[in-house]
């Protein structure tokens, strides 16, 4: 097999990701390409489709989640993601053991103890009775229903338990309300057609040309999802195979290209939660371990980072109206002008006037663009 070096899985990362280029694809098929952008904090989406797609605007991606074309909902390893709204019926049905897995953790036992898994979701559709209902209202309900049982946590259970998909103005720029302000309605009826699952192989398919080559642990740790060494298996004859520098077997669809791994790679500012920066177990290709450490402090967060030469050299927040670089290394004047011109270019999008750095070796609390946290 053909050993890749860390550059060359990083420019074939890049490259897939749209961020060699930006690309004139339209928002709904790059987030078809990406499969699901993490979303539990609205603004970050967009900031991640302005950095992939030429001339985007706020307008484009608001359109598309008023008009049911792209959906939020609990989805990829249980977290926020919007979805094209025929991959969500899709994915969903095939990702539900992650998140029904994550309903029987410790935090949901302390208040489902004794209660029928089955009756709690029926009980749960009924009070929704097809409509579009705040989750508030859901959790009071079902308190109702189970005295001395805290309704939040029933009404978390059942939106895992369930597809329920949140109301278009919780995920729009600049929707900064509170979690209460999420309303559910049950994804059969917000999209009007049924669920219709995908395999494991379409599943596969579809990461390995979003974040290829990768390794079986990489699908499992983006996905949530365990045990498809199997499923790989199945699929060798269609695969392309290579190893990583560590001797670690990669896995490819055949159709795909591996760009010159000398391609120039630009500064690009991401938002928190970037698909680029969590779609492996093995992040060294984009982020080293110490740098890792910085965006990834844990209590699931993951800072905003920019990128130089393909690799994550340094954080940065909106702080009012001052948008503040933190490297972590120092910069080339080369590469500090490139990252001044980039960081101008997002400016008025982020509704930001001013460009200042913080010193070096300090990285900040986790910022939340454009408002308080969600």
């Amino acid at each position: 097999m053909r050993t890749l070096s860390r550059r060359a899985l990083n420019r074939a990362l890049l490259g897939r990701q749209f961020l060699l280029a930006r690309t004139d694809h339209t928002p709904l098929e790059v987030i078809g390409r990406l499969v699901a952008l993490q979303a539990q904090e609205p603004n970050w989406p967009y900031v991640g489709l302005w950095n992939r797609i030429r001339d985007f605007t706020h307008a484009q991606l608001t359109t598309l989640l008023q008009d049911r074309e792209v959906v939020r909902s609990g989805l990829l390893r249980s977290t926020q993601h919007l979805a094209a709204a025929d991959d969500f019926r899709r994915l969903r049905p095939l990702l539900q053991p992650v998140l029904d897995r994550t309903a029987r953790s410790a935090y949901f036992a302390r208040d489902n103890a004794g209660l029928d898994t089955a009756s709690l979701v029926a009980t749960g559709l009924e009070l929704l009775a097809g409509e579009t209902t705040p989750r508030k209202e859901l959790a009071r309900r079902l308190a109702e229903r189970h005295p001395g049982r805290d309704g939040r946590v029933l009404a978390g259970e059942v939106e895992l338990r369930t597809p329920l998909i949140h109301n278009p103005a919780v995920g729009t720029w600049g929707s900064w309300g509170t979690r209460s302000a999420v309303s559910v309605t049950p994804a059969e009826i917000w999209l009007g057609r049924p669920m219709a699952p995908a395999t494991a192989k379409d599943l596969v398919r579809r990461y390995l040309a979003a974040f290829g080559p990768a390794g079986v642990m990489d699908v499992q740790a983006w996905s949530g999802l365990t045990r498809l060494g199997e499923i790989v298996s199945g699929m060798r004859a269609e695969l392309r195979h290579y190893r990583d520098p560590d001797g670690r077997e990669l896995i490819d669809v055949a159709d795909a290209e591996l760009p010159d791994p000398d391609t120039p790679a630009p500064v690009r500012l991401l938002p928190a939660f970037d698909n680029a920066l969590l779609g492996h177990a093995d992040r060294s290709r984009i982020i080293s371990h110490a740098d890792r450490k910085r965006v990834m402090p844990g209590q699931a967060r993951v800072r905003p980072t920019f990128l130089v030469d393909g690799q994550v050299h340094g954080s940065w927040s909106l702080q009012g109206d001052t948008l503040l670089l933190t490297p972590f290394r120092p910069l080339s004047a080369t590469d500090q002008a490139a990252l001044e011109q980039e960081t101008k270019r997002l400016l008025p999008f982020v509704g930001g006037k001013n460009v200042s750095y913080s010193d070096p070796a300090v990285t900040g609390p986790p910022t939340v663009l454009g408002g308080g946290r969600r």
